[in-house]
């Protein structure tokens, strides 16, 4: 399952078109620029915070530290209409987010975003159950630790929330996230109810690694005029040991 989840994509993707592909590709190959990165991401504030973390409810997902060939490939998707996202169609056209090179560049200045650990949890009664299924479904693709694969494109899914790893994992089974990797398409589809929130509830709790984690009290300099009273707060038992 989750093994080709989350923001599942990449390089198998069922609707790939030539233009998004191609655009990709370019993308790929370029230096970002990462003080045009920065103020591209200024557009992104709003819904991703200014740290990047998302929230806690799933509204938003934790994109900060997220591999950036995987952050090309869902920007040139949702641009292409590959991906069905209509609130970040409109930050993706060439109005908004100019070509590759532009492409490039707010990727790059988001993977090097530190993360947050106090991301949202599922329910930890399922976690044990939740874990044999990854290790059985989902290493492969997204790794032990939820890190992913840089050369494949497959996201990180550590660090990431709950409700959003859930709303993701069934727009992939229903078929609405239309570049979702087709073998876990099929592979979930045996999902019961229970698998779904026992493995989503074990994602959660994969932690990225010391290196990318920002202080609990960090704060973006880039961005210390905005409003952040939203944004993921500590909980009295940190997320930060694996079961």
């Amino acid at each position: 399952m989750i093994a080709k989840n989350e923001n599942a994509s990449e390089t198998n993707s069922r609707s790939d078109t030539k233009p998004a592909l191609s655009e990709f590709e370019r993308a790929l190959k370029l230096t970002p620029d990462i003080d045009n990165g920065r103020k591209l991401y200024r557009k992104c504030v709003a819904c991703h915070g200014p740290e990047g973390w998302g929230d806690q409810n799933g509204s938003y997902p934790q994109i900060a530290g997220q591999l950036p060939g995987v952050i090309i490939k869902q920007l040139a998707d949702i641009r292409a209409g590959n991906r069905d996202n209509p609130i970040m169609r409109a930050f993706t056209t060439g109005r908004a987010l100019g070509g590759a090179q532009e492409i490039a560049d707010v990727a790059g200045y988001i993977a090097a975003m530190p993360m947050t650990d106090y991301n949202g949890q599922g329910n930890r009664r399922y976690v044990e159950q939740g874990k044999e299924i990854y290790q059985r479904d989902c290493v492969d693709c997204h790794g032990e630790d939820g890190e992913g694969d840089v050369k494949k494109h497959v996201p990180s899914i550590y660090g990431q929330h709950y409700e959003y790893l859930e709303r993701q994992y069934r727009w992939i089974r229903n078929g609405r996230r239309k570049n979702a990797n087709k073998e876990m398409v099929e592979q979930i589809q045996g999902y019961r109810l229970r698998d779904e929130k026992a493995v989503l509830s074990y994602t959660a709790t994969l932690l990225p690694p010391e290196e990318k984690l920002a202080d609990p009290d960090w704060q973006n300099p880039d961005f210390p005029n905005f409003e952040r009273s939203w944004r993921p707060e500590p909980t009295r038992e940190r997320h930060n040991s694996k079961p």
